[in-house]
């Protein structure tokens, strides 16, 4: 039996206008992956503490059940977000703050432009591997159209 090709991940590398562009319809989407985050983070601490407790009487094993099951409905919907975001070739590196990095070319090489929900335009990028730490605010030279 043939194994069925997934077909390759296509890459967007944006320009810095491109990718500012997309951030009013970014920020919509992405409050409302910080939002599900806290929540879901929230029910999961909630159902920990509830499966703790010694002896669960039924009311407690049905409280226990309806938190797994929105607890599961939250993961569902945090994967419809993850897809939405994916469509658009970004990336989320951090559901709690909106970290997303849009793919750029900077003369030639590969990098992150990297923006959080709640800064008014992306004015900052990193290498592939730098992570959020290795954060540089943009310069004119760097990122702009044709870059």
């Amino acid at each position: 039996m043939n194994a069925t090709r997934r077909p390759k991940k296509q890459k967007k590398n944006y320009t810095l206008e491109e990718a500012n562009a997309m951030l009013p319809l970014l920020r919509v989407i992405l409050r409302d992956v910080t939002t599900l985050a806290g929540e879901q983070r929230d029910c999961y601490e909630r159902l920990i503490r509830l499966k703790k407790t010694d002896g669960l009487d039924r009311a407690h094993k049905e409280e226990v059940e309806q938190v797994a099951a929105a607890f599961e409905a939250g993961q569902e919907k945090m994967r419809e977000y993850e897809a939405e975001l994916e469509k658009l070739h970004v990336e989320l590196k951090d559901y709690y703050t909106g970290l997303i990095d849009f793919r750029h070319l900077k003369e030639g090489k590969e990098v992150y432009l990297c923006w959080r929900l709640g800064e008014p335009e992306v004015a900052h990028w990193h290498d592939l591997n730098a992570g959020f730490g290795g954060r540089q605010k943009l310069d004119a030279a760097c990122c702009g159209a044709g870059s």
